[in-house]
């Protein structure tokens, strides 16, 4: 493939992630689950190049909400994990009972890390995976039932992201987003305290409600809400005895402030559902 420079450094950035974390990127320090830490490499370089995983502690409300949706009517379903990174979510369509779940990524560590889990999972009949530029994929129009792209968008060039997009779902499809938001001014501060955990293009496009609602252009319907506001003041007590019980507060508090529009820009996480593609 010819590529852009930035998609090249995208590459680059991805393939140096991918080959520190080779599943599971969102375990955080919080996560019961230790076995998960055999898929990281070296602690050192995973709490400098992931050290903002600390705040995934808080995602329950925004994941359960997203995943109520992804996997509402999959089974038998034709379905696309959209840079799919290890493949984490592709493998969970499959065990969801996904008829066919295709994950593609720039990445080819990326895809190595996926295909590889899938064969450990016994689900390599069922999820494959692909180095493909997500601009400019190899699918055929109509191609699926159920799309899932989680914090990718503000990688790519919008516009031909969410054309390229509306061409390969079908009429009665569902494309399901998962992105951060750029508006908190907190939040925005930390991310230009740590540049090295994002590319220049990532770090200049994150996405807000402005460029989620463009989606109107290709989509004819987009449903949106938002998730963690308040819910980020327990980040720093998510390994004590009172993070879930101060957390259950925390989620409730904002499931009534972010109803509030100018508010909801606060918020540090969007799940989007784009619907009815123009073709």
């Amino acid at each position: 493939m010819q590529l852009e420079e930035r998609k090249l450094k995208e590459i680059e950035h991805s393939d140096q992630r991918r080959s520190i974390v080779r599943a599971y990127e969102y375990h955080t320090d919080a996560s019961k689950d230790n076995s998960k830490r055999e898929f990281i490499t070296t602690d050192e370089e995973y709490n400098y190049h992931f050290s903002n995983m600390k705040f995934y502690s808080i995602t329950r409300s925004s994941f359960a909400y997203r995943d109520r949706l992804l996997f509402h009517d999959i089974v038998n379903k034709k379905t696309l994990d959209y840079c799919c990174g290890n493949g984490e979510i592709a493998i969970e369509m499959g065990k969801k009972g996904a008829g066919n779940v295709t994950g593609i990524d720039i990445s080819q560590v990326a895809v190595n890390n996926a295909n590889k889990i899938a064969q450990n999972e016994n689900l390599d009949k069922v999820c494959s995976f692909k180095v493909m530029d997500a601009e400019h994929t190899e699918f055929a129009d109509n191609s699926f039932d159920t799309i899932h792209e989680y914090g990718a968008l503000h990688h790519l060039d919008l516009d031909a992201a969410f054309k390229e997009l509306a061409r390969i779902l079908k009429p009665d499809g569902r494309l399901i987003c998962t992105e951060a938001l750029r508006h908190n001014p907190l939040i925005s501060a930390y991310r230009k305290k740590t540049p090295h955990l994002r590319t220049e293009w990532e770090a200049e496009h994150i996405l807000g409600v402005p460029e989620i609602m463009s989606g109107k252009k290709y989509f004819q319907t987009v449903n949106l809400k938002f998730f963690h506001l308040c819910a980020l003041f327990a980040v720093p007590i998510r390994n004590t005895s009172f993070f879930k019980p101060l957390l259950s507060i925390f989620e409730k508090v904002d499931d009534v402030l972010l109803r509030i529009p100018y508010i909801q820009k606060m918020a540090w996480i969007a799940v989007v559902q784009y619907g009815n593609p123009k073709k």
